[in-house]
């Protein structure tokens, strides 16, 4: 078992068909797995063996395809990382892994190259072409079921960070239940600006597109007004990203009309909550409903999704993905009804098989096959899914509960709100105080007071935010998912209690 066996039986079948686009040119199936193998083949003249471990450092390049699924058919673990890790934070995850190897694209080798030749590990820079200068490897490594194929590092907002061990059957899982939930065929056309270094954009998009043959557009970084371009100049069907990507495109100056857009007809949503009012903007402007889903780096990504055929609840992110269990779990762990919220529990075909040398953390998420998510969540009577917010975002006001989510909800539904975070802060009288960090559409007025009266016709008093600060833009992940830690909660925290 290897993830590029169906990659490379396209390459027999169709080598001319084009497998991954983008804005510097584009490459075949047939140059994808012939580069592949020259890049496996160097890898074994380099004396790795299989299992051994190799960092790969790269943005959503066309590259990146070329060297992942090169070290894929070395059968070699792959470990991919940020391009903006540090030094110190590849160092933690050479030493953590043990690595035999460090490849990184040419625009983000300084940090790596540091980090590898501290510890004499040989370091190989990717240019434009990764042109590796080896014999092709014709084989691909057969691994057990149970292989590990990707270690995956989480961000540790909780400690170090801890290696997150995916098998081969997990990444092709993923591959296989996908593409009947979403309806798709050979003839779609998709594209993302995700990075293909976190499990969204790899294995949820480029690893399931690829397997199944359908071309992939690629950009990077990403930009509001190139993503529409590229949409509309490669007569993309689909594209996968998150909320704030969406929430750019949608204020995105352009001169591009709906028609440009007709061959649009999906997109799909993932690694945080995505606000109703951004959902219904979308579908009004380009025509193209957005499909969530919900997923974690332990679950390969995958949990649930909308799915084409069935009916869209805002505010749900679908239904369990085939071969997937969820369960909602209460404090005692014992599972709760629909309708109640509790801790969402996965298991299934996509669970990870633990973090690397943690047995302790994998015994604490992992238990009898289920998943511990972190995450509180509630299940309707059809079984879809609604994320009400993770365990440590739940805010305790007065003895209430204050879900984050909720108040964003509202907030995003006010026309001149393009981001918002709402977080807990200390307060000696109520233990904690709900407050907004909110970004304003350019040249708008508001004041807190304005926001607190259009935040008390829509939620009960006590989820009201009470103090509100007003921002340029909220710091993201380079997944674009809003980082509340990365927030002035001191400044908060001072204006709260001041």
């Amino acid at each position: 078992m290897n993830v590029t066996t169906k990659i490379w039986s396209i390459a027999e079948r169709a080598p001319d068909r084009v497998a991954v686009r983008s804005a510097r040119g584009s490459i075949t199936f047939g140059e994808l797995r012939a580069r592949a193998r020259r890049v496996a083949g160097a890898v074994a003249s380099a004396g790795l063996r299989p299992g051994d471990r190799v960092v790969f450092i790269a943005p959503s390049v066309v590259e990146f395809p070329v060297v992942y699924y090169g070290l894929h058919a070395a059968g070699v673990g792959v470990i991919t990382m940020n391009t903006m890790s540090t030094a110190a934070e590849i160092g933690y995850v050479l030493d953590d892994a043990e690595v035999a190897l460090v490849i990184a694209w040419h625009e983000a080798e300084t940090a790596a190259s540091v980090a590898a030749a501290e510890r004499g590990i040989p370091f190989w820079r990717i240019e434009d072409g990764a042109a590796l200068d080896a014999e092709p490897s014709p084989d691909v490594h057969e691994h057990e079921p149970d292989d590990t194929a990707l270690i995956l590092y989480t961000s540790g907002t909780t400690g170090r960070p801890k290696g997150v061990e995916l098998t081969v059957a997990n990444l092709v899982a993923v591959s296989e239940m996908l593409p009947g939930v979403l309806l798709l065929t050979p003839e779609d056309r998709f594209g993302t600006a995700l990075p293909l270094f976190h499990v969204f954009g790899q294995v949820m998009v480029m690893n399931t597109m690829l397997s199944n043959g359908i071309p992939l557009s690629l950009l990077s970084p990403f930009e509001p007004i190139q993503m529409l371009e590229m949409i509309s100049r490669d007569r993309l069907t689909g594209v996968s990203g998150v909320p704030t990507m969406w929430n750019a495109m949608l204020n995105a100056s352009t001169e591009l009309v709906a028609d440009d857009f007709r061959s649009l007809r999906l997109a799909t949503s993932g690694g945080a909550s995505l606000p109703a009012e951004v959902l219904r903007a979308f579908k009004e402007r380009f025509g193209c409903t957005i499909l969530e889903g919900y997923g974690l780096t332990e679950s390969t990504g995958a949990a649930t999704t909308t799915g084409v055929s069935r009916p869209q609840k805002p505010g749900k992110v679908g239904t369990a993905l085939p071969g997937i269990g969820i369960e909602i779990r209460g404090a005692d762990g014992r599972a709760v009804g629909p309708g109640t919220v509790g801790e969402i529990h996965l298991a299934g075909p996509t669970i990870m098989k633990g973090y690397r040398n943690r047995p302790e953390a994998t015994a604490a998420d992992l238990r009898q096959g289920w998943l511990r998510t972190g995450d509180l969540g509630v299940l309707d009577e059809e079984g879809y899914l609604s994320i009400v917010d993770r365990v440590k975002d739940l805010i305790i006001r007065g003895g209430y509960n204050v879900y984050p989510r909720e108040v964003e909800d509202v907030l995003y539904q006010h026309a001149d709100v393009v981001e918002a975070a709402v977080v807990g802060v200390p307060d000696d009288r109520l233990g904690e105080e709900v407050v907004a960090v909110v970004a304003l559409r350019p040249g708008a007025s508001l004041s807190g007071d304005d926001l607190r009266a259009w935040a008390k016709i829509q939620l009960s008093a006590y989820k009201v935010p009470r103090f509100y600060r007003f921002v340029a833009s909220l710091p993201k992940s380079p997944t674009g998912k809003i980082l509340k830690r990365e927030l002035d909660v001191a400044g908060i925290r001072d204006l709260a209690t001041g």
